[in-house]
């Protein structure tokens, strides 16, 4: 089954130096990864609210740099400017209900108390955008989760993160083009 071609592609994070090397930045990790094998520069744009660039095939790129809890602004910013439907969105994110380097795909479904997802869904009006979830695990206790995703991964992490990565961009073209059955199908 092929789902909606990708036409705005997302990759979450807070914005500055001192969290670029966060667990809460996963989703800005796979996007840059991607972009610098792609030879893509992004650009502060103010009216987006965050680093953005268009592909040569009218794939707009952007990394918000407002803080998580209002990603929304953003990313409905870019949605709206163009006409991007929400099932054409397909944003970037950390995950902690898995495992560190574990990668999901789905559409829709709830926020699972993510703040960047939850500004998303309010700010475009929809639940109906895909999601690419790179896992960050949980530290088991709901009480460290903000000191968690704030901090920085431990080297064993760093290594899963890293084939994780690898293995979302080599997926990106099939991701991009709306295959999405076949790319659930090669996620670890």
């Amino acid at each position: 089954m092929t789902a909606h071609p990708v036409q705005l592609l997302v990759g979450l994070a807070n914005p500055g130096p001192e969290y670029a090397r966060t667990r809460h930045n996963a989703g800005a990790w796979v996007l840059e990864a991607w972009a610098k094998h792609e030879n893509l520069q992004l650009e502060l744009k103010p009216k987006f609210h965050g680093l953005y660039a268009k592909t040569a095939n009218d794939l707009h790129v952007l990394i918000p740099q407002t803080f998580m809890n209002l990603s929304g602004k953003a990313v409905a910013a870019v949605a709206s400017f163009y006409k991007i439907p929400p099932e054409a969105i397909l944003v970037i994110h950390d995950e902690l209900d898995l495992a560190p380097g574990k990668l999901r795909l789905k559409q829709g479904g709830g926020h699972a108390g993510h703040n960047g997802l939850k500004d998303i869904e309010r700010a475009i009006g929809s639940r109906a955008f895909w999601r690419l979830r790179l896992g960050i695990g949980h530290p088991g206790v709901r009480e460290l989760v903000t000191p968690y995703v704030l901090g920085k991964p431990t080297s064993d992490e760093s290594s899963r993160y890293d084939d994780a990565i690898a293995l979302a961009v080599n997926l990106m073209p099939a991701l991009l083009a709306g295959h999405m059955q076949q790319v659930s199908t090669q996620l670890r």
